[in-house]
């Protein structure tokens, strides 16, 4: 059986780059938080946080 070809998955991108942002954000870059719908209320406002600064 032949190994699967290398094959860029569509849209991959876009992912990688939201992670990139996230990564600027301090609270972001480590796992500080211990409820997990913490970490997920703290995407979501990192999220609104860069979609205003890209509107300006």
């Amino acid at each position: 059986m032949l190994p699967k070809r290398f094959t860029v998955l569509p849209k991959r991108w876009i992912v990688e780059r939201n992670f990139s942002w996230f990564k600027s954000f301090k609270r972001l870059s480590k796992d500080y938080e211990v409820l997990q719908k913490t970490s997920q209320t703290m995407i979501y406002l990192t999220m609104i946080q860069v979609i205003f600064n890209r509107i300006k």
